[in-house]
């Protein structure tokens, strides 16, 4: 599940909400094997692709809804507060790439690791971060998962394998690339996500990282979320390649439906499995996000306005979700119509509180630059006036 087990079933059977009517129907049944097929076949790279046949359940396509459309409704409503200059600074919003966090989760534990870019709200509440945190980051509060003092950029869970939220391009990999060297190091059966964009494809320091990790056969999984353009430019104008599954050259690799949560799902399961046994292995996932690259970009200079629509009608992983489901006769359009109202609510109701937190204190502007008890001091520009002793 994408968030937090409890959070999404308690969701679901929340009293007074319709989703309660659909859990109700499906009662006895509500864990049968349902089995579908990935919308397009995976496209391999020195490997053999998995089977396109996934197996799934009534209340897994039911969390699957709620938690997309809980994290379209945190994106759109962070565009918002934005707007009202309530979030400031940099701000790259996640919606329509939705698919990508969910089915990640549905195929990994919170014992795996995953590191990301600055696009990064919907894959910390993907960890099992709350709205309110979520929130009171983006508008700088005391209550936000990094105090505040990270921003849009920066969401963290370490007790969750998230590791952020960086704002140089590219620069997560290498650290990602760490992350798997000491699960190795310690023996331990778990991979870690270095996601990154394909603006960020062409980083030297991409395949330096991964050089290494094919020498010594690390369990990381190097995921490109291809969304097809690297701020305004298109991939085919910024790469001689754009096959960024085959980049790694020794290294194998599988082209992905990015917008298809089950193709997710399915791969990130099948790249564990191949990190564990045989070394790293890069997932390029085909996505699209409808906003501009961050809140400073309208998204519409470089593309046009009918194949954003486009996209959103043909393949938009919501909605991908809502025709099974109602396929399956597991929800109505109605239950469905609820389920987002209720997230809204919710998504209201978190602003609400994450409003009522207050700004970090200045002092916080010292904390977690230097290691504690180390006795560092700070000196002047001339080194001769002792400024401060930090803890």
């Amino acid at each position: 599940m994408a968030l937090s087990t409890s959070r999404a079933i308690n969701h679901i059977m929340k009293p007074l909400s319709a989703a309660v009517c659909a859990t109700r129907r499906l009662s006895s049944d509500s864990t049968a094997t349902i089995t579908v097929e990935t919308s397009l076949p995976f496209t391999s790279h020195n490997v053999d692709p998995p089977s396109r046949s996934v197996e799934t359940s009534p209340m897994e396509l039911m969390t699957f809804f709620k938690d997309m459309t809980e994290m379209r409704r945190m994106e759109i409503a962070a565009d918002s507060l934005y707007k009202a200059k309530l979030i400031r600074g940099f701000c790259h919003l996640y919606d329509g790439q939705e698919a990508v966090a969910v089915g990640m989760e549905a195929a990994i534990t919170k014992k795996d690791c995953i590191i990301t870019a600055y696009r990064d709200h919907c894959i910390f509440l993907g960890r099992g971060g709350t709205l309110v945190e979520s929130f009171a980051e983006l508008m700088g509060r005391r209550d936000g998962c990094s105090r505040g003092k990270g921003g849009s950029m920066h969401f963290y869970k370490k007790e969750s394998g998230f590791y952020g939220g960086h704002g140089i391009v590219g620069a997560q990999v290498p650290l990602g690339i760490g992350l798997a060297f000491a699960q190795k190091y310690k023996k331990e059966d778990y991979v870690t996500f270095a996601m990154y964009g394909d603006g960020a494809a062409n980083q030297g320091q991409l395949f330096e990282a991964l050089n290494m990790a094919a020498l010594w056969d690390l369990p990381a999984i190097l995921v490109c979320e291809n969304n097809h353009y690297g701020m305004g430019t298109a991939e085919w104008r910024a790469a001689k390649s754009p096959a960024y599954y085959k980049r790694g050259d020794y290294v194998p690799g599988l082209r992905v439906d990015g917008m298809d949560v089950f193709a997710v799902k399915q791969a990130c399961a099948f790249a564990k499995q191949h990190a564990l046994k045989n070394g790293p292995i890069i997932l390029e996932m085909d996505t699209y996000r409808y906003h501009g690259h961050s809140m400073s970009d309208p998204g519409s200079t470089y593309r046009t306005r009918d194949e954003i629509s486009g996209v959103r009608q043909e393949r938009d992983p919501v909605e991908r979700i809502r025709s099974l489901i109602l396929a399956h006769n597991i929800a109505t359009e109605a239950e469905l119509k609820d389920i987002e109202k209720e997230n809204r609510k919710v998504v209201d109701e978190a602003i609400a509180k994450a409003k009522e937190s207050p700004m970090p204190d200045p002092s916080e502007l010292f904390t977690n630059v230097y290691v504690k008890g180390f006795g560092v001091e700070a000196y002047g520009a001339d080194r001769k006036e002792l400024r401060a002793t930090l803890p």
